[in-house]
């Protein structure tokens, strides 16, 4: 008679992220919401591009942070009677501004053409 061998036990194993292209850094909810958004949809693997993708999404997360506190704060304050503009406004620019270079940097805001014309016919 011979015996069974044992079953491999099991581990339940969990993951914030979903397998496939991680980080190298952390990144907050919003820089890791864009990091899974394009490498699920592109596939950077230059270390140039990884560098560039991380850099847009670490400042995905800081216009965040910033346009949060602009929002708390309002966009306009007054110092010495007088209302003026937040000064956080002008680094929300810059940072979004940074952020749409990048995606075009690594070629990411240009979408597929579409063919011109119509369908071609088959005849049998």
């Amino acid at each position: 008679m011979t015996k069974k061998p044992a079953k491999p036990s099991l581990k339940l194993v969990s993951s914030t992220t979903p397998p496939g292209q991680q980080p190298p850094r952390k990144l907050g909810q919003h820089g890791l919401a864009l990091w899974r958004t394009i490498t699920s949809e592109y596939s950077i693997t230059d270390a140039g591009g990884v560098e560039i993708l991380m850099q847009i999404c670490a400042a995905t997360d800081r216009v965040e942070a910033l346009a949060a506190q602009i929002n708390d704060e309002g966009e306009t304050i007054t110092t010495k009677g007088v209302p003026r503009t937040h000064p956080l406004l002008r680094d929300e620019i810059q940072y979004r501004a940074f952020i749409c270079r990048g995606l075009q940097r690594l070629g990411l805001n240009i979408e597929a053409l579409k063919p011109v014309g119509r369908p071609g016919t088959w005849s049998t």
